[in-house]
């Protein structure tokens, strides 16, 4: 078996998902096509030796349907015979493109693969294709499907996070990424030009580093109303224990909706021996689970625990964590069960408040996890994400 190995990352800035979003202006085509080029003059690589193209993303309609990783290569001029594949794990499809072509590699079918994640929120919005299993209440309760905010809400509820604690994770998240933002930790970013407003766009632009306590207390709960539409009932028929569903997450301490793209570039040993360039890092662990649907966005938390457990670790043996901060109460119950230390989870901030392009963003996280262990000259890192129905992915990565 080969060994798999990253070697560069390059992502988009994360962009408002609004018509006044510095990116909106673009299709998903235009954000691969400059990730594309900036690999391919960062690495000198020639296109021909790519063998697949790896996207994860999320709602596959409009533009970015039509398997969008294939058609992507063919918008960037690149040779006919290279293929693509899209994959929708919701919203750990970035993590999940990256490791699937990490087995590639391993198992020799390809040498060089590009893998990543774009999602155009603002241009394709969430449930823009009618996904009946969300939208089709009789089919949602028979498949015990439920939206992403009602389950965070039941495990606020179960785990005891109460409405403070919640704003607190929203607040640090601000106040690490204002700070990573200011210092220029996320080394990943590729500038994006966007001639229609005429403005290039060099940062995340969804950050709000004047947040504070109070302004969150402000906020009014998002997913009451949904609650009390039958969703809550339904909970407490399953957890007769509870008395009531707390609703605690607000448009304050849940992940930003955004635009944004990310590509890695993961290959086998040989292949770097032709291009002449280093590995930043080996892919050397890999894991789905399927958590409870109920809790819907737990899967980042049993996926990194699960990945531990089989590289028999805990988490004093791993130097960063960057776990999708998919609302406030999953990092809470995170960092409860697997006993994480603040020092070491999501240190320049989440998605609450970087922004969550969906199938962008395990792929993003990844680039950003290995940004940071070589800024402080650490070796091992995991990055999870959670997606729908309960489902969830982590990756281990090792510098060499």
């Amino acid at each position: 078996m080969n060994s798999a190995y990253i070697y560069d990352a390059v992502r988009t800035p994360r962009g408002k998902a609004r018509a006044d979003g510095g990116l909106h202006d673009l299709t998903p085509y235009d954000l691969l096509s400059t990730l594309y080029q900036a690999l391919e003059q960062r690495t000198q690589l020639d296109r021909n030796d790519i063998g697949d193209v790896i996207l994860g993303c999320a709602t596959q309609s409009g533009e970015q349907a039509a398997n969008i990783a294939k058609t992507s290569t063919l918008y960037a001029n690149w040779p006919r015979h290279i293929p693509g594949i899209t994959i929708n794990r919701y919203c750990s499809s970035g993590i999940d493109a990256i490791n699937f072509a990490a087995m590639k590699v391993m198992t020799g079918m390809n040498d060089l693969v590009f893998a990543g994640g774009v999602e155009m929120m603002s241009r394709v919005p969430m449930m823009s294709d009618n996904a009946a299993p969300f939208l089709d209440l009789k089919l949602a309760s028979k498949m015990g499907i439920y939206m992403m905010g009602s389950g965070a809400d039941l495990i606020a509820t179960r785990w005891g996070v109460t409405r403070e604690q919640a704003d607190a994770i929203a607040l640090a998240s601000q106040q690490k990424a204002a700070h990573a933002t200011d210092h220029g930790y996320f080394k990943s970013i590729i500038p994006i030009t966007n001639a229609i407003k005429g403005i290039t766009v060099k940062h995340d632009e969804i950050i709000r580093p004047q947040t504070t306590m109070e302004a969150l207390a402000r906020m009014t709960p998002s997913f009451a109303d949904l609650g009390s539409k039958g969703v809550n009932a339904a909970f407490l028929a399953d957890f007769p224990e509870l008395k009531e569903i707390v609703h605690v997450h607000t448009p304050g301490n849940s992940p930003a909706m955004a635009d944004g793209a990310s590509v890695l570039l993961v290959g086998s040993k040989k292949a770097g021996e032709k291009l002449g360039v280093k590995p930043r890092a080996k892919i050397s662990g890999m894991v789905n689970v399927n958590d409870d649907t109920r809790t819907v966005i737990s899967g980042c938390v049993s996926a990194t625990g699960e990945l531990m457990k089989r590289e028999g670790l805990s988490a004093k043996d791993v130097d960063l964590f960057e776990i999708h901060e998919a609302f406030a109460a999953t990092m809470i119950k995170c960092q409860r069960e697997l006993n994480i230390d603040d020092s070491k989870l999501n240190v320049n901030g989440g998605c609450i408040a970087l922004g969550h392009p969906l199938g962008a963003t395990g792929a993003i996280m990844t680039g950003t996890l290995l940004d940071e262990l070589e800024r402080r000259d650490l070796k091992r890192g995991i990055v999870s994400a959670s997606g729908a129905a309960g489902a969830g992915t982590a990756l281990m990565i090792e510098r060499l």
